[in-house]
Formats: structure tokens, sequence, C-alpha cells
């Protein structure tokens, strides 16, 4: 983001989000109405400033109201309550925390999962056709697609871990610091100091390292449920088909349900809490 944006969002007014309108959305949003009062003023403080920033485009016709929007900005801004800036410092105030996600203005809104085609090259070089079918997708530097029906499910979703807004916009604070045509690799940018690491790169072979260790646990739990029978493990097994689907997949979990994530993967907790739990300016 360019220092006059910068400028233009810290002397900026956003409207008022009515208190009905707030508090009927955060109904539907369990994980999200439990927080603490001040922890819902930050939250609201946020989603005004990314409502005044991103435009949403409905799709087939679907017309997207106040409450879908809003709906949407409540879970993007989620992870970002108490997140550090890309650059690894704690924010001045609240709103600076969008630079995470400034590469991107346009949100598509489709009334249901859509249908992508896709095509990818093997190591001979023969090229295999597919079609794969979308809740949601990220582009790096582009804009950002949702599945309406997908993200009005993220209550009842919750008790699976599963939530695709938050799932596609942790992928965007994954492409942060990624150069063009690179693929995000499930190691975002670290806040400076990231448990107790002087130096960055001891930072992120840390983070690399616990990582790692996990999805290979994950990915040999989904081995063998698929191939013999065990017991699946609780999250989508999408999450094993690359270490970025890994992160997004998790972090849906720990913010939607942190006690069961806290279960399933007692090592991540502490990268996570180091992660998203930079500010000290409201209790977690």
């Amino acid at each position: 983001m360019s220092l006059l944006q910068r400028w233009a969002r810290r002397w900026r007014r956003p409207p008022d989000i009515p208190h009905a309108l707030w508090h009927s959305v955060l109904a539907t949003l369990p994980f999200a109405a439990e927080r603490s009062a001040a922890e819902h003023e930050r939250l609201r403080g946020l989603c005004a400033h990314f409502l005044a920033e991103k435009e949403f485009h409905g799709a087939h016709g679907l017309a997207v109201t106040d409450a879908m929007a809003l709906s949407i900005a409540v879970q993007a801004c989620l992870p970002l309550l108490h997140m550090g800036l890309p650059d690894g410092r704690v924010p001045r105030q609240p709103a600076d925390l969008l630079d995470w996600y400034a590469d991107f203005v346009g949100i598509v809104v489709q009334p249901g999962a859509v249908l992508a085609r896709r095509e990818v090259k093997d190591a001979t070089g023969v090229v295999h056709q597919y079609t794969e079918t979308l809740a949601g997708e990220a582009m790096d530097g582009g804009p950002l697609m949702l599945s309406w029906e997908d993200v009005a499910a993220a209550g009842e979703g919750a008790a699976h871990g599963h939530n695709v807004v938050i799932h596609e916009f942790v992928h965007k604070i994954d492409m942060h610091d990624i150069a063009l045509g690179e693929q995000p690799g499930g190691s975002p940018p670290l806040p400076r100091g990231f448990l107790g690491h002087a130096r960055p790169a001891d930072a992120k072979a840390h983070w690399q390292r616990v990582m790692k260790s996990a999805f290979d646990r994950f990915t040999e739990a989904v081995s063998l449920a698929e191939r013999f029978g065990g017991e699946p493990p609780w999250l989508d097994d999408y999450a094993a088909t690359s270490p970025a689907e890994f992160f997004a997949v998790t972090c849906e979990a720990y913010f939607v349900n942190r006690d069961r994530f806290a279960t399933e993967f007692p090592e991540l907790m502490p990268l996570y809490d180091g992660l998203f739990r930079v500010s000290s300016s409201v209790n977690a």
C-alpha cells in the first residue's frame, strides 16, 4: 500500500455499521460473537474500513446485500484482529492491518460453488485437463472469489473447523511476500521476535520445521484412512494436497473451533498464537 493510500485510510471516517445489522450478522457467526466486547469494538472498526476499501460484485444475478457484505467482512477481518503488520511491526491503529489485503479490491460473490477448468503438465510433459469444484479462490495480486452458499454456512461449518472466507483470506496473508509467478507455501511473513527468535531466518526455519512435521502427520493419517479404512482426520483432507492448503485449512479451524483445534494440532497452537496474537492492546 502506498503512503498516500495509508494516509487516506488514517483520515477516512467510514460509515458506522448500524447496531441492528452488526448484531444480526454476529448472531450467525458464533465463533465471532463469543469474542469480548473490546474485541467486538476493534473488529467492527476493522470491518468498517474493510467495507470502505473493497468492492463486492455479485455473479449470475446475485444481489450482495449489506448483511452479506458485512458477514464476509467479519470473517475476513477476524484473522487480522491481533496481528502485526506485514513488515513485522505492531500497528499504530487497527485499520493499518488491512495492509495484508492491499493487493486487491474486488470480491466476486458467486451464488454457489464454481466449476473451474484446470490444466497441469506432468514430469513427462503430458498436459492433463480436469474440472475442479471451487467454493472460493484467492489470486495473488488479483480479486478474490467466494461461494455465498458456503459463506452462509459458516455457523454450521465451525463444528468441522470449516470456513471458506478465512481460508481464502489466509491465502492472501500467505501470498504477501511471494514474488510474481511464485506459489504460496504455507510460510507467511512473521512478526518481529517471533517466539523469541531474534533472527528472522531462525523464526522462519522454526515455523517451517514445525509445520512440516504437522503436515506429514496429517497426510499420513489421510493416507491410512483412504488405504486401510483408518479413522479419517477431523479436518478436510484437502489440507493434505500442499503445505499452503494445510496452512489455510488449519487456520480455518484455529479461528472457528479453537478448543478442538488445540486438541488435534497442539504443536501448531504456539505458531498460530505467535502469528495471530501479536497485539496486546485487546485481551484475547
